[in-house]
């Protein structure tokens, strides 16, 4: 009887002290947003592709399997971003405004509660100093997995990037996190990825599309073209791609464009490339981030995009939607 009552103290017991391990939950409450949903995925294979997560009566719940620390992308219908720290046995409770998205709050877990002050105090700072403040965050706290996102998005995502800098905070974080594979990579790569850079020449690389059709970068020259990183769990890449298209279809063969697709599976790719044709090549060789054309185009984010003179001179990259479709006129008037 003894017995009975312990085992059904300690099941209490972890019941109530929150997620069990192997597991990791998200729930929360949006002001001004009854009814509706987001949508949230990863790059480091917490989540497989993309799910949604329904608003129902302001709120809303989400539970992963999750063995490892991993970093889940939250996307809103702003299309905006907003990352949460994933851990396994943790769970956070996220408060937020519809209306005010930038001001949400994660808190429950370390990471998350870090990550809501350095976003709190970076609310109404310039991008010049944000870019500060994250360097001394990232000095300050290495051993953070808040640190490892912060250098990926202010200084390897950011326009323009700051290779230099990023390897050299990189090696910061790495001491502090000598397991994190991800890091580990970023790390390596990050050399690679000043390769493509604004004035210089367009990498040479061959490729086979999605079709089977087979071609090299030197057949792009002689054209403005456009390089573009995509993937259909993205929505921001697709934002982009819309862009393109627009002036494709004002320009004609007058424009150069290449898709490459990090999709895992080519299926995903041509369902998607089904519903809306596009009037070019897609690459997709499902090795999403672990492509050797990727390492080759310097190319470690999404969206990325290359854009390129009619001699092969590179003129600008990872441009937003609006600078992409200005740049492109721009290039063809």
């Amino acid at each position: 009887m003894k017995k009975t009552t312990l085992i059904l103290w300690l099941t209490l017991m972890l019941v109530s002290c929150g997620t069990r391990r192997g597991q990791f939950k998200i729930e929360g409450q949006f002001l001004n947003l009854n009814q509706g949903e987001f949508f949230v995925y990863s790059l480091d294979g917490t989540v497989n592709g993309i799910d949604t997560i329904r608003v129902n009566g302001g709120r809303f719940a989400y539970q992963i399997a999750c063995t490892r620390p991993g970093v889940l992308m939250l996307v809103f219908p702003n299309f905006s971003e907003q990352p949460v720290f994933a851990e396994s046995g943790g769970s956070v409770t996220i408060k937020a405004d519809a209306s005010h998205l930038k001001e949400l709050t994660v808190k429950g877990t370390d990471d998350n509660e870090r990550m809501t002050a350095f976003r709190q105090r970076i609310a109404n700072v310039s991008p010049p100093e944000c870019k500060k403040i994250a360097e001394q965050f990232i000095q300050d706290e290495p051993e953070s997995a808040v640190s490892a996102y912060l250098l990926y998005q202010y200084f390897v995502r950011s326009v323009p990037p700051d290779y230099a800098k990023a390897r050299k905070l990189a090696e910061t974080v790495m001491k502090s996190q000598p397991k994190n594979g991800t890091l580990s990579r970023l790390y390596r790569d990050l050399k690679t990825l000043q390769i493509g850079q604004t004035g210089s020449q367009l990498p040479s690389f061959s490729a086979t599309d999605i079709n089977g059709r087979s071609f090299t970068s030197n057949d792009l020259h002689g054209k403005v073209g456009v390089i573009h990183v995509w993937s259909t769990w993205n929505y921001e890449s697709q934002d982009v791609q819309r862009r393109i298209r627009d002036v494709k279809k004002e320009k004609g063969t007058r424009l150069n464009v290449v898709g490459i697709c990090l999709d895992g599976a080519r299926r995903e790719c041509r369902n998607f490339l089904r519903r809306d044709s596009l009037p070019w090549s897609t690459i997709c060789d499902e090795q999403s981030f672990d492509s050797p054309l990727l390492a080759k185009l310097g190319v470690q984010t999404i969206p990325d995009n290359i854009v390129f003179d009619s001699s092969g001179r590179i003129v600008a990259r990872g441009l937003n939607p609006d600078e992409m479709k200005k740049k492109l006129e721009e290039m063809l008037r």
